[in-house]
């Protein structure tokens, strides 16, 4: 994949970590059907490129993350109902097989579908300026496929409130915090080198165990009990065949661990 070709975003690979920037500040980084195109296209480039360990997601601009979907050019959806997907899929790296860590970097407005890349992302860092909702309703639209997967990450009541409310409300970046959406709240200046930071970390580590980490722990929402920690002993033995450890931690650099 020639990454210079993509026209929605800019992807930029250093080292083992490939940086994507929503690059429609124009259009508060909605999305498009083109966006979409170059997405799905993109998760299948980094799941399949060895070199990849780690994707940083943020934004251009100065409002928004992304507000969703472009409501003035739309998006395609099959005039045949029995051919009909989620159009939000071709962003959502988990549904596309990605399996490689990815850290949204949020600041500004994130609305309605940008709701497919944090409802998958494993780490969310937020500048205190962020802003997250939902306007489906408030338009007439019934809001389904982002509060879904957003259902799997917060409390089913902050869900509701955020869908119930639409334009009416807004949850702040601090809010976001302290129900476990994000993990950390940033000033707004620190943002994008706390994501490379983080991004660096994980891609330092061994990527066969981080990549079956991350599939275990994501597949076991979707199963019970039992059938998780199963599939969990499945993965272990896939990546660490020999049941010993691979990293020598006394052979590494060390640096001081941080207290969040």
């Amino acid at each position: 994949m020639d990454l210079d070709a993509l026209t929605t975003v800019i992807a930029e690979l250093d080292g083992n970590v490939l940086t994507v920037t929503l690059d429609r500040p124009e259009r508060m980084n909605s999305f498009t059907d083109t966006m979409r195109a170059e997405f799905r296209t993109l998760w299948e480039h980094v799941r399949e490129t060895d070199d990849i360990h780690v994707v940083v997601l943020r934004a251009a601009g100065e409002r928004a993350f992304s507000t969703g979907m472009d409501t003035r050019e739309g998006t395609f959806i099959s005039d045949n109902v029995f051919s009909r997907r989620d159009p939000g899929i071709d962003l959502s790296p988990k549904q596309n097989g990605c399996w490689k860590p990815l850290v949204a970097a949020v600041h500004g407005l994130a609305a309605g579908g940008a709701l497919y890349w944090l409802n998958e992302s494993d780490i969310i860092i937020a500048s205190d300026d962020a802003q997250f909702f939902d306007p489906h309703v408030s338009y007439g639209i019934v809001a389904a496929l982002e509060p879904i997967g957003l259902a799997h990450r917060i409390p089913i009541g902050e869900v509701l409130r955020m869908v119930l409310l639409g334009l009416d409300e807004r949850m702040s970046a601090e809010r976001a915090r302290e129900i476990g959406f994000v993990s950390e709240v940033v000033d707004r200046t620190d943002l994008w080198s706390r994501a490379d930071a983080i991004a660096r970390r994980i891609a330092a580590k061994p990527p066969a165990a981080i990549q079956g980490s991350v599939r275990a722990i994501w597949e076991s929402r979707d199963t019970g009990r039992s059938q998780a920690l199963a599939t969990g002993m499945a993965y272990t033995s896939l990546g660490n065949p020999i049941g010993k450890a691979q990293v020598n931690r006394s052979e590494v650099a060390t640096r001081d661990y941080e207290v969040r």
